[in-house]
């Protein structure tokens, strides 16, 4: 993957913007509270600039909200072309109902589980897994607006005993489940291990409700993610969604299930 020139233009301006300043890269992380590698770092594109390092590296460079935007401007960039048209529907749903039968879904991953993610199971290697990685946690932001969507979340049990990342990165992203779970606008459900063959084990799929017109959803495969609008297809995928919602266990018991499985990870 090649490096995207959005990443040389932050990492150009960031180094621009201190030099104005008059800092050194030790200097500088010495105001932001961030270690001057970690500075050169995101200045020689090895690392992709987080959200609270950008935020203080603007305030302290009186940026004026500059490194910011590039930042945003990168974050959309590094989403696969067909993946920012879904990010839009997902951003301005007013409810997601999500089936997961493989892995926890993208808006509830912790940095670890979803890092490991990447680094096992996709062809990014080392520094590449920055700026997806970076993309998926800046979705997240979707569920702590004031108004957020309503998500109804069905997840495998499965999900609950792969491996990912291991024990400790397992044990947290299964205690942030039931973290989030709590919140008023997510429910969460897993259908229980000795349900046999149902509708949802062809896929993972999301379905989106917007502020205005018709539902519409998202599926995941192996080369690229299908929007689908089509109104016979999405009323498929909605009686696909209530087979499987059959199938759960309740948002209570589904969530005293993960508390144990995650003091399981031991």
């Amino acid at each position: 993957m090649d490096r995207m020139p959005l990443l040389d233009l932050f990492a150009g301006e960031l180094r621009r913007l201190r030099t104005k300043a008059g800092l050194s890269q030790e200097a500088l992380g010495e105001q932001i509270n961030y270690s001057a590698s970690l500075v050169a770092s995101v200045e020689q594109c090895r690392r992709a600039p987080r959200e609270e390092f950008t935020q203080r590296c603007d305030e302290a460079l009186h940026g004026e909200g500059l490194l910011l935007r590039i930042r945003e401007a990168i974050l959309k960039e590094s989403l696969m072309p067909w993946f920012r048209e879904w990010v839009t529907i997902e951003q301005e749903a007013t409810a997601l109902c999500s089936f997961q039968p493989l892995v926890v879904p993208g808006l509830l991953q912790t940095e670890e589980y979803a890092r490991a993610l990447y680094e096992g199971a996709s062809h990014l290697v080392g520094d590449q897994v920055e700026q997806p990685l970076a993309a998926r946690l800046d979705r997240q932001k979707v569920l702590d607006r004031p108004n957020p969507p309503l998500l109804v979340a069905v997840l495998d049990y499965t999900v609950l005993e792969r491996p990912v990342g291991g024990p400790k990165v397992m044990r947290e992203q299964l205690r942030h489940l039931v973290t989030v779970g709590n919140r008023t606008r997510v429910h969460l459900h897993v259908v229980p291990r000795g349900v046999g063959a149902y509708p949802g084990l062809n896929g993972a799929f999301v379905i989106a409700t917007p502020p205005e017109g018709d539902d519409l959803a998202y599926l995941d495969n192996q080369l690229r993610g299908t929007i689908v609008e089509r109104t016979v297809d999405v009323n498929s995928l909605r009686q696909h969604w209530e087979s499987v919602r059959a199938e759960a266990l309740p948002h209570g018991a589904t969530l005293t299930m993960i508390s144990e499985a995650a003091e399981s990870w031991t």
